[in-house]
């Protein structure tokens, strides 16, 4: 399993980012993304987006939205923050 990208925060910690991995995809890397976020089998997460899709076709929507709103890795920007012109609010103290 990969480990998660840490982004330091300038007070020695480090927290993670939920991204799309550019490894370890069958369609867009979202389901890898939240595999690598939570520290799951990557398995178990794709599984749980077909059954949500199965029941009820929330799957395919919750995809849809993780694909436009996950930015790749060793990216800042997502695909709905380039469609729209904006970035994501970082908070710096």
């Amino acid at each position: 399993m990969n480990t998660p990208t840490s982004t330091p925060t300038g007070d020695g910690a480090s927290r993670r980012t939920l991204h799309r991995p550019t490894t370890d995809r069958m369609i867009a890397g979202v389901a890898a993304g939240i595999a690598e976020y939570f520290d799951v089998d990557v398995t178990i997460v794709r599984i749980a987006i077909a059954v949500l899709t199965v029941f009820g076709g929330a799957g395919v929507a919750l995809y849809i939205a993780g694909w436009l709103l996950m930015p790749n890795e060793g990216t800042e920007r997502s695909i709905a923050n380039r469609l729209t012109g904006t970035r994501r609010a970082c908070s710096e103290r």
